[in-house]
Parts: C-alpha cells; structure tokens; sequence
C-alpha cells in the first residue's frame, strides 16, 4: 500500500509496495527486458530462412553516342524467388540456437528480478532498522537528560557530589553526539531508499512493514531443488545447448547447399531501336559444394566446441558455487534467528535491570555510576537486538533470492 500525505510530506509504503516501485524504476530491469525483445526478434530473423526469398535488382543505361537509329537508353529489371532445399542442417540449427539464446535471456530477466528484489528488500529494511536505532538513540537520550535534571537537582540541594553531576553530563554530552551520528546515518540510509524508487526529491517515508514484524524461517530445500528453481542454473544448462547447435551451425557451412529459384526479367532490347519491351524468365537450382578450403572446416569446428567447452565449466562452476552460496546462506539465516532470540531475552532482563537501578538511584540506595552502567547495557543490548532483526530480515531476504523462491 502507498499513501501520500501531502501534508506531513510523507508516504507510507508497504514492502510489496515498494517492492513494485522498485521494479518499475530499475535499470537492470529495463535492460533485461531490452535484452529478451532483441532475442525475441533474432528468432523472428532465423525463422526467415525457412521461407522462400524475395529479390529485384535493375538498372538503367544511357550512351553518350548514338549507334544508328537506336536510343540513348535503356533498362532492365530482374526479380527473383529463392528457397534453400539444403543448406547441411544449418538453417534449423540457427533456428534452434536462436530459440534458446531467447530462453537464455528470459532467464537473466528472472534472475535480475531477484535480484532487485533483494536489493529493495535490503533497502526497506535497512530503513526499518535505521528508523529503529535512531528512536532508541533519541529514547536513551531523554533518559540522560531526565537523569542529569535529577541528579542537578540533587546537586542543588548538595545531596550529591560535583563528579556525579560531571559523569552525567560527560554521558549526556556522549549521547546527543550519537544521535547527531545516527540522524546522519537515518539520511544515508533514506537516500538509498528513495534513489531506489526512483524518487531524487528525498521525502521521508513511513514504513508499514517493519523487522520487527514476525517474519517465519523458510523450509530448507535441496541443492538439487534449488538449482532447478534457479533461473541462472536454467540459462546456462540453456547457453551450453545453445553453444552445441552453434557447432552445427559452423560445420553447415561446409556441408553442400542447395536452392531453388525463379528468376526474370524484363527489359529493353538491345540496341533499343523501337523503345519495346521484353519479358523473360528461368527456373534456376544452384548447387554450392565446398571442397577444399586446406583444414579451415576443422579448425572452425573446434573454435565453436571450444565455446561448449566453456559454457559446461562456467555452468559447473556455477552450480558449485550456488550449492556454496544455499549452505552459507542457510547458516546465517538459523544463526541470526538464533541471536535475534537471545537478544530479545537479554532487552528484557536489561530494561528490567534499568528500571530497578533508576528507582534505586531516586530512593538513595544506588549511585549514580549504577544507573549509567544500567542504561549503557540496555541501550547496548537494545541495538543489539536490533542488529539480529535486521540481520535474520535479511538472511530470509537472501536465502529466498538464493534459492530463487
């Protein structure tokens, strides 16, 4: 869901929302599009050869000199229709390797969706986190100050010593820094969310999702279920067949050629005495058989194996790596929702621990050092927490862009 309030200036954007935003804006995928129309229409091209050929050619003359009672000019214009009968199986194979190297851009285009996606992903919940951090900055903040107008206070009124008021206001003066940190590092991350959406204006967002929204550990799937979904998997087990029918193609052209044709023709007579006309036509077969071209047919087929060759080790390479890229991903996924389960245990047991140190402090019976200690681990462990909600976020982010799910 996007909703703009012009009022506050903001909008408010849901992950899938601005999942959307994100596809519509991107560059890879406008590029990726671009690509499949261009093989789409290289099929269109290799289909062509399948049909019979339509061609003209003509001329016309003139003579500087007069031969008798003959004219200056005359003209001639010769159509043509030609089918290739035979052309050694290449016409198919081009056929076929041009379907797939379509398949093959489809398939990029599947995977730059994924990853984009990831990419948006990272981005909103970057923002999320950002968000987070800097409302427990500015919280912790007002905690300090809070404190530091008691313990003035009860400086005042010399309950307390100048060193507590000095240790407070050194940690006041500490946590508005940080602040200034984070409201710095809040912009960064919203300039990366709205470059993405395309939006170089910079308005603040209100996000609807957040990374402390329950976000469910996916099912484990097996490597070989993985590199079936995985559209980089399918376009290069597609570029190596596609690299095949490329060897058919090479070794065609040294394979026998036979066409069909019509051909006519009309024209001037010549010497044009009478500016009359003349039609005449022919049925022609032609018959191109290459003999002899001293080991150029061999070597041509090996440079087109050479690129099989290529594609089955850059396609096994690929597979090792993604059966590497699932396992890790599958680790930082279970490790981080690990962390994130005791972060959320130990933020309990320090705003607990903080708020016994806050009323001990106001009832004399801790000091000043025992407070500050107490809102240090809990705004500690508080960003800790953070940090494994994002971190798992995008570890289930990542782990369905691995698994291509």
């Amino acid at each position: 869901v996007v909703v703009t309030c012009s009022a506050q200036s903001q909008t408010l954007f849901s992950l899938q929302a601005y999942r959307d935003s994100v596809y519509l804006n991107s560059m890879d995928i406008s590029n990726a599009t671009v690509e499949v129309e261009r093989a789409t229409a290289q099929v269109h091209i290799a289909k062509t050869d399948f049909l019979p050929s339509l061609t003209a050619s003509g001329s016309f003359t003139t003579d500087f000199r007069r031969s008798g009672d003959a004219d200056l000019w005359g003209f001639t214009l010769q159509p043509r229709i030609e089918q290739i009968l035979y052309a050694g199986g290449g016409v198919r194979a081009s056929f076929r390797r041009a379907e797939l190297q379509s398949d093959v851009a489809t398939e990029n285009q599947r995977m730059t969706q994924l990853d984009v996606r990831n990419a948006a992903e990272r981005a909103y919940y970057s923002l999320s986190a950002m968000q987070l951090y800097r409302a427990a900055t500015r919280e912790y903040v007002a905690i300090i100050r809070s404190l530091y107008r008691v313990v003035e206070e009860r400086f005042s009124e010399g309950y307390v010593a100048k060193g507590d008021l000095l240790q407070v206001e050194t940690r006041l003066s500490e946590a508005e820094f940080a602040l200034l940190e984070m409201e710095n590092d809040y912009e960064v991350a919203l300039h990366r969310f709205n470059a993405l959406r395309g939006d170089t204006g910079g308005g603040d967002v209100v996000l609807s999702n957040s990374i402390l929204d329950s976000v469910a550990m996916p099912a484990r799937v097996t490597v070989e279920q993985m590199l079936q979904q995985r559209p980089d998997m399918r376009a290069a087990a597609l570029t190596t067949l596609a690299a095949e029918y490329g060897v058919k193609v090479t070794r065609a052209q040294y394979n026998p050629r036979l066409t069909a044709g019509v051909s006519g023709s009309w024209q001037t007579y010549s010497p044009n005495t009478s500016a009359k006309t003349y039609l005449d036509g022919a049925v022609v077969v032609g018959l191109n058989v290459p003999i002899f071209h001293w080991g150029e047919r061999r070597q041509a087929v090996n440079v087109a194996q050479t690129a099989v060759r290529t594609a089955e080790n850059n396609m096994e390479q690929l597979r090792r790596d993604a059966a590497h890229e699932e396992a890790d991903g599958w680790s930082a996924m279970t490790s981080s929702y690990s962390q994130m389960q005791s972060s959320l245990r130990n933020v309990e047991i320090a705003s607990e621990n903080l708020s016994i140190s806050t009323y001990s402090y106001n009832e004399g019976q801790a000091t000043v050092l025992d407070v500050l200690q107490a809102q240090i681990s809990w705004l500690q462990l508080y960003t800790n927490a953070i940090t494994a909600r994002f971190n798992y976020a995008v570890a289930v982010s990542d782990y369905y862009r691995i698994t291509a799910q």
